[in-house]
């Protein structure tokens, strides 16, 4: 038999695509044939306006399960797939809906920002959400004084550094971006002397302190894009090296550590694209009793 090359495999891909109605939304994160056959590549910000903006009737998520939870919630008319379900974001299960009551119960006047990066059940209790891009501008737009973020507590941290509001953390973490350290700066920062250091805002507190700039994924490529630098290094999950490459030849970038990467946003292939659009499954499905708070918390977020 012929060998199956990579150019049949994506043309197959937009075939199916084409022939479903479908568009294809994949995270920076995401590896490298994924990000190369899909129509729209962003952080959740970008993901999330795409999917409630797209008029395919078909949306086939190349991300994490809160992300297509997000877009099924944002679409309810649409078929959402999850090419691999079982790519679960740890952070996004550090908190339940159950803890957001008990906060509203302890914290009565206090606004609830959750990030995208939640569950839809978790959404339902908040008041509006945020992604790392935005979080800022959320908070700031906010009329209450104190402001329950929940649930990365370094995300919290950062945006607490340029608000007079007061703000109260749940301690949830990313465990990609929590586990680059001080010493990872060291090392890189010996190893790349010209290069500037982007660290995303879920990192901890000492390695945002060392770093040159603060981005959410895609800010960190328009920045790299503008410069007129040439070495980076990058203090987020590698996949954003493909986007980068891509977008702005001929700057070198290095990741901050070696060691963070995602493995639930690897475990979508090319293969279960095909195969999602071929079945049509598996499909993400929110309640609608859910979805119908969760989406006015999200709606809030997309108009600010």
């Amino acid at each position: 038999m012929p060998e199956v090359t990579a150019r049949d495999i994506s043309t197959k891909i937009r075939l199916l695509a084409e022939e479903k109605n479908a568009v294809i939304l994949a995270h920076n994160y995401q590896v490298a044939g994924v990000q190369d056959i899909a129509d729209i590549v962003g952080d959740s910000l970008e993901l999330a306006r795409a999917a409630a903006e797209r008029r395919e009737e078909t949306i086939v998520f190349c991300g994490v399960d809160f992300m297509a939870e997000t877009a099924a919630i944002l679409s309810p008319e649409k078929t959402v797939l999850l090419p691999a379900p079982d790519a679960h974001c740890p952070m996004a299960g550090m908190i339940a809906g159950g803890d957001v009551r008990m906060l509203r119960e302890r914290f009565p006047d206090a606004a609830v920002v959750a990030y995208v990066n939640t569950t839809a059940e978790v959404k339902a209790e908040s008041d509006i959400c945020c992604t790392s891009a935005n979080a800022l501008k959320i908070v700031e737009s906010l009329k209450e004084d104190q402001v329950i973020m929940l649930p990365d507590r370094n995300l919290a941290r950062y945006v607490a550094r340029f608000t007079e509001k007061e703000i109260l953390l749940w301690e949830g973490y990313c465990y990609v971006h929590d586990r680059m350290t001080s010493a990872d700066v060291s090392r890189a920062r010996l190893d790349h002397p010209d290069a500037e250091l982007l660290v995303h805002p879920e990192c901890r507190p000492d390695v945002i302190d060392l770093a040159d700039y603060v981005h959410s994924t895609s800010g960190m490529i328009r920045h790299i894009y503008a410069s007129d630098k040439v070495d980076f290094i990058i203090g987020t999950e590698p996949g954003i090296i493909h986007q980068i490459e891509k977008q702005c030849p001929g700057k070198r970038v290095y990741p901050l550590s070696e060691k963070a990467v995602c493995m639930n946003m690897k475990k979508t292939s090319l293969e279960k694209v095909i195969q999602s659009l071929e079945t049509l499954t598996p499909q993400m499905v929110v309640p609608e009793e859910i979805a119908a708070r969760a989406r006015v918390a999200i709606e809030r977020m997309l108009q600010i």
